[in-house]
């Protein structure tokens, strides 16, 4: 099986049809390949609303405000116990659609790419990435974009 098959993209209704669910698997999954990632993963996207995506951020991290996105790993200190068979569970990235809506247009390029963008962060900040100071964040970034030359 293909990392790609174990990826769960979940669009709110509001923006179905607005999103294009395979890119945001490929980005997905390109970047997991690309970080060196090998045998069976699972992870799950999901495109929301800034009010959901704010009562996430408030909940986990204490900010009360709305983001573009957030990625919350699966953690292994966890005592869930997963069947032998089953894929080891990265994580969940989400993404707000109107923060991404917003910053194509202030960036001047297509919502798909903001939300391939997104998605690619969040599963870097999974892998355990992170943009704290400079070096981390110009490391990141480069990452994202290596990832997403390609796609978009």
């Amino acid at each position: 099986m293909k990392v790609g098959d174990r990826i769960d993209v979940q669009v709110a209704p509001l923006f179905a049809g607005k999103v294009d669910v395979d890119l945001l698997r490929r980005a997905t999954a390109e970047a997991l390949r690309r970080e060196g990632v090998e045998g069976e993963i699972a992870l799950s996207v999901v495109v929301t609303d800034d009010e959901a995506v704010r009562e996430l951020n408030r909940q986990f991290r204490d900010v009360d405000a709305p983001t573009d996105v957030l990625a919350f790993g699966s953690g292994e200190e966890s005592d869930f116990v997963t069947a032998p068979e089953e894929p080891v569970y990265l994580g969940d990235v989400v993404i707000s659609y109107p923060r991404a809506l917003a910053q194509a247009e202030e960036y001047g390029h297509s919502v798909d790419r903001e939300l391939a963008l997104l998605a690619v962060h969040g599963v870097l900040h999974l892998l355990g990435y992170d943009h704290v100071d400079e070096a981390e964040r110009a490391e990141m970034w480069a990452r994202q974009d290596e990832i997403l030359e390609r796609l978009v």
